[in-house]
């Protein structure tokens, strides 16, 4: 994939995920029994900024976590699932707890209903709230997202590029002709 227009740049994407951490914190009136869940792969880095953000912001420490959703992808093979699985890591009890699951991408809602079925093999939390980085359209299933960084009307013949420091070694957001 070639980038071709730059959407975010790594301060734009920073100053996006401390509005959303904001909005979050604002929402649930605090951190009280909240976690967060990042969606492997580049949700992982997004969920710790939102983390580090409300350390920052409230002083506090909320449970972090990692969920693997390839197993319950239902675009991959059974072989192509075991070879990409990695495991999620989820230390914490999710019961009567706001889960904040947290994505780089949001296009069909297939990866976001995985998630949520990974998440519920986990326990049963209060309720759960989905952070994307970037909403592109596109949606097959009814999924809705509760906090967006930024709504970017897409054609299926583009997909869109999150490349964060910790995986690609830039920290920005393209548009990249498929």
């Amino acid at each position: 994939m070639k980038p071709r227009t730059q959407i975010m740049d790594e301060a734009t994407l920073r100053r996006t995920m401390a509005r959303i951490t904001h909005e979050v914190l604002e929402r649930n009136q605090g951190v009280r029994n909240l976690c967060v869940l990042g969606v492997k792969r580049r949700g992982v880095p997004l969920a710790r900024m939102l983390c580090d953000n409300i350390r920052r912001f409230e002083g506090a420490e909320v449970p972090l976590g990692f969920l693997d959703v390839t197993l319950r992808r239902d675009d991959l093979s059974e072989r192509d699932k075991q070879a990409l699985a990695t495991g999620s890591t989820v230390p914490f009890d999710l019961h009567d707890k706001t889960v904040v699951l947290v994505d780089d991408v949001l296009y069909t809602g297939r990866t976001a209903k995985a998630a949520l079925e990974t998440v519920f093999g986990f326990g049963r939390p209060r309720a759960v709230q989905l952070v994307v980085l970037i909403d592109r359209g596109h949606r097959e299933l009814p999924i809705r997202p509760d906090y967006v960084g930024k709504n970017v009307p897409t054609s299926r013949s583009e997909t869109i590029a999150v490349r964060l420091e910790e995986i690609d070694g830039e920290t920005a957001v393209y548009i990249c002709d498929a």
